[in-house]
């Protein structure tokens, strides 16, 4: 089954890898997250994990077969030739990972949808020119603790300024909470990719709702 992209399935849209769930089993995470309702899942296993090759590979293709069953989208984050491995619905590239062209020259024709991260508006300038683009994550909207790298936070203002600027639709990432769904869905954005409201959340089915219902419109 390949998903093809539609903006919806950025309304809930959950990032996680090995990393994001000490002590947890991310296939059991995943379960949890599918049964609450995600719309998409990004698998981000990078930064401080301590998977071997051989093991991300067998956990991504645990975590796709769970996303097929449950008829959602299965991302690949940054890494093409895990992605095409995987059979992945989609892959997100970073504005610092593999260059967008060669991606999408790599993917093209695979039925896979692509991602770009813009958090400027030179960025998604730029990303407006280039074709074959699904959609775009920027950020953070608020201070974030998943990413150490993270560029300082642009608010909804600037989050506002970005869904004006660009051409496809935008998933807004970085220190979202269930408070701040509102204010995020009313600058046009198309969700919220989001890490740590939902590993550390005591009730996922209802913050998941929250954010399908927030961006249901």
């Amino acid at each position: 089954m390949s998903v093809t992209f539609e903006p919806g399935l950025l309304r809930a849209y959950f990032v996680a890898g090995s990393q994001d769930v000490p002590g947890q089993d991310l296939r059991d995470v995943l379960a949890t997250m599918l049964k609450a309702g995600i719309t998409a899942f990004q698998f981000r296993d990078k930064g401080t994990s301590t998977l071997t090759p051989e093991q991300r590979v067998a956990l991504g293709s645990d975590l796709r077969d769970q996303c097929h069953e449950a008829s959602v989208p299965f991302i690949v984050d940054d890494d093409v030739d895990l992605a095409l491995l995987l059979h992945a619905d989609g892959i997100h590239v970073g504005q610092s990972d593999e260059k967008i062209t060669k991606v999408l020259s790599t993917v093209n024709g695979r039925d896979m949808f692509v991602g770009l991260s813009c958090n400027t508006p030179e960025q998604v300038a730029k990303a407006n020119q280039i074709k074959g683009i699904s959609y775009i994550g920027s950020g953070p909207i608020y201070p974030t603790t998943s990413k150490d790298d993270a560029d300082p936070a642009m608010g909804v203002t600037g989050l506002q300024a970005l869904v004006e600027q660009a051409n496809v639709p935008i998933v807004a990432i970085g220190g979202v909470t269930v408070a701040s769904l509102p204010a995020i869905a009313a600058t046009g954005a198309a969700g919220v990719a989001v890490i740590t409201l939902l590993t550390r959340s005591t009730d996922p089915q209802a913050d998941t709702q929250a954010m399908r219902t927030a961006f249901a419109g």
